[in-house]
């Protein structure tokens, strides 16, 4: 997230906004954020909000995803909520939202499949 600018906004029980603004090394041809950035923040925030719902011991790693891009995202901020759906013993799932910075555009929505996985510390 890092290389994104990114940065966690909320951490809830099952529930997660990660945030990103705008800088035009994050753009596509058409100066629009490009689709891997959507998809990269919507990601972790599903990643994030499964993790929240699982014991200390355990990491988290995406088994699939599916992703849906509605409006083209333009704008000075990305925010990414990520929120658990359904959580299984070893699976769970999340759905993930993109907006644009004042949340009245929903750029991409993406449902993910989500794996605990026991660390090995």
């Amino acid at each position: 997230m890092k290389t994104l600018g990114a940065s966690l906004e909320s951490v809830e029980n099952g529930s997660v906004t990660i945030t990103a603004s705008f800088h035009e090394s994050l753009t596509q041809q058409h100066g629009y954020f490009h689709a891997g950035v959507l998809t990269s923040l919507a990601d972790s925030a599903c990643g994030y909000a499964a993790l929240s719902a699982l014991p200390d011991d355990y990491e988290v790693l995406t088994v699939e995803f599916k992703i849906n891009f509605l409006k083209p995202a333009k704008g000075s901020k990305l925010i990414a909520a990520g929120q658990v759906i359904q959580s299984g013993k070893t699976l769970t799932v999340c759905e993930g939202t993109v907006y644009n910075e004042t949340r009245d555009k929903i750029l991409a929505k993406m449902t993910a499949t989500i794996i605990a996985v026991k660390s090995e510390q």
